[in-house]
């Protein structure tokens, strides 16, 4: 009988599906299978528990949302292509489902040891919580509880519930996560928990102009979701918004405005100033934050640029989205 069902959308077969897939097998267990959705099917690939079922050239949401004609499990395992689970990954996630009020589980994505230096600066960036507000998305951090919002690179959800709620919505992506979680947490208030002990590792972006090519699509969807979806926005807010999404653009804003107006002004320049000392001084704590997880000093102080530079170009990206873009329409990269 299968019980899980490991969903891993891809455009082609490639080196992490090859590393991937052996590392799933690795759970010595009967009851799961692994379905890879590519556009189309590699006739070279072939492993245990696995098939391919080609989709043609949809994204990755569209991908995830075949699962429920395709896939046997009674659990729906959602993870990325460049991403694996633990080995005891298939035990912690039976724990969660025995009870019947948790209909869907989100844990830690780690950066995987063998991943090169500039993957690990990529990684670290989320390790702050200046920088993203949630490690606890990419380590193993506090208590199992509560959370409305998962990504979906380790996502785990019951297939009936994926079904009720219409799968993922397919014209978003990145993002399409959160709009499911949005659905699903409306209809069940607290069926999703984040537990630390279901771990993933998940390889980061290599160099600088990847990871901030990701940041872009993040910042835009978010942009657009606060906006459209302000129920997304979590507890602390704002007229319905959440006020912590808004400070990277607040800080874009104070970069260039401050500037400028710093050249008119004492008063103002004294306050830039001051700003600036305020945001070294919260670099600092980040490269200790960071040090806490990642036992790296040069990863950790090389994370401090690129900190900067996501809070502007996510700052930038989530105006763009907040105010200019109207309908969003994803596109395949």
């Amino acid at each position: 009988m299968i019980k899980f069902s490991f969903i891993i959308p891809v455009k082609a077969i490639n080196d992490y599906i090859r590393e991937a897939v052996p590392k799933v097998l690795e759970i010595n267990r009967d009851d799961y299978e692994i379905i890879i959705y590519p556009d189309k099917i590699d006739s070279d690939f072939f492993a245990l528990k696995t098939k391919q079922i080609a989709t043609g050239h949809v994204g990755p949401a569209a991908k995830r949302s075949l699962a429920i004609k395709d896939a046997q499990g009674e659990i729906l395992i959602f993870i990325d292509d460049d991403a694996y689970p633990e080995n005891n990954f298939l035990e912690v996630l039976e724990s969660n489902f025995n009870d019947i009020n948790i209909k869907a589980v989100g844990g830690p994505a780690i950066t995987p040891k063998n991943d090169s230096f500039w993957q690990k600066v990529s990684g670290a960036v989320f390790l702050s919580p200046l920088a993203g507000g949630n490690p606890e998305r990419y380590m193993p951090v506090g208590k199992k509880r509560p959370v409305n919002d998962w990504p979906s690179v380790n996502f785990s959800i019951r297939k009936n519930v994926f079904t009720e709620l219409n799968g993922f919505a397919s014209e978003f992506w990145p993002g399409e996560d959160t709009k499911l979680c949005l659905d699903l947490i409306k209809k069940y208030p607290n069926g999703l928990i984040y537990d630390p002990a279901l771990i993933a590792y998940h390889h980061r972006r290599a160099g600088l102009a990847k990871h901030l090519k990701q940041i872009c699509g993040y910042g835009l969807h978010r942009g657009f979701f606060a906006k459209k979806y302000p129920e997304t926005s979590g507890k602390v807010t704002f007229c319905k918004l959440n006020f912590f999404y808004f400070i990277p653009s607040l800080f874009l804003l104070f970069v260039i405005s401050g500037g400028v107006a710093s050249f008119f002004n004492k008063i103002v320049l004294e306050l830039y100033v001051l700003g600036w000392i305020i945001y070294l001084i919260a670099l600092i704590k980040a490269i200790f934050d960071i040090s806490r997880y990642e036992k790296n000093l040069p990863v950790a102080l090389n994370a401090v640029y690129y900190i900067f530079l996501t809070h502007l170009v996510y700052g930038y990206n989530f105006l763009k989205g907040f105010i200019f873009i109207r309908n969003l329409k994803s596109k395949l990269r």
